[in-house]
């Protein structure tokens, strides 16, 4: 079985394939150009690579590649450009994150296929008692009205927790929300906790793209640490 990665020439995406390759998974990406990722992706024997923009795939193309996979990660973003901020398309995430799960959905697999987002502390979990601050809270709805990736980041994660919720037959999910990213060479040890511990707004951390990528590609390879987080 292969894992289906979107988002992978990505400053984490290219981490996260790379995680999975030394894990022994085969893995399949979807980049618009291969030009970003490091030889050892490219020549590796167990990548496949499609050159595709996932929202330029037709629903049977999709499904297509999704065909023999058991995991889908998405590491998907905006530039952090004007026209990448403020361009189209503004729902980038949700959009690709919808038409997989759809894709999923119609391939009828046996058992349930996972579903690794990686999103960002920025957003609560609605299903758990995540208390945030008054200040916080003024400075997210400002960023709902000024950020368009925010909202796309909050809008992605909600479908999973509540389009596809905690019983679906052939999806199950896990959301990641990594503090503001940092660029390290080695993975380091790391807490995971359900919740964040900090403000992310007003006493952000730091968590390295690296650790991101290795949990998420643990996540992927370990039933119990999956089993453990997943929803």
């Amino acid at each position: 079985m292969a894992t289906l990665v979107v988002g992978a020439s990505g400053a984490t995406g290219r981490l996260l394939v790379d995680q999975l390759l030394k894990h022994g998974r085969n893995v399949r990406i979807i980049v618009r150009s291969a030009e970003n990722l490091s030889e050892f992706i490219k020549d590796h024997e167990n990548i496949s690579v499609i050159n595709a923009s996932v929202l330029g795939l037709s629903d049977a193309e999709m499904a297509e590649h999704l065909n023999g996979c058991d995991s889908v990660a998405s590491c998907l973003g905006h530039n952090m450009s004007l026209k990448g901020i403020y361009g189209s398309p503004r729902r980038l995430v949700t959009e690709a994150i919808t038409r997989l799960c759809s894709a999923i959905k119609s391939n009828n697999s046996d058992k349930p296929i996972k579903f690794v987002l990686m999103n960002t502390t920025g957003n609560r979990n609605r299903d758990l008692h995540e208390p945030i601050s008054f200040g916080q809270r003024c400075v997210i709805a400002l960023l709902r009205l000024m950020l368009p990736p925010h909202v796309d980041n909050e809008r992605a994660a909600d479908y999973l927790r509540s389009t596809v919720g905690q019983d679906d037959r052939a999806i199950e999910w896990s959301a990641v929300r990594p503090d503001n990213l940092i660029n390290e060479d080695e993975v380091t040890d790391y807490d995971v906790h359900p919740s964040p511990t900090r403000s992310a707004i007003f006493n952000a951390g730091e968590t390295s793209r690296i650790n991101v990528a290795n949990f998420m590609a643990r996540l992927i390879t370990d039933d119990d640490i999956w089993n453990e987080w997943k929803g």
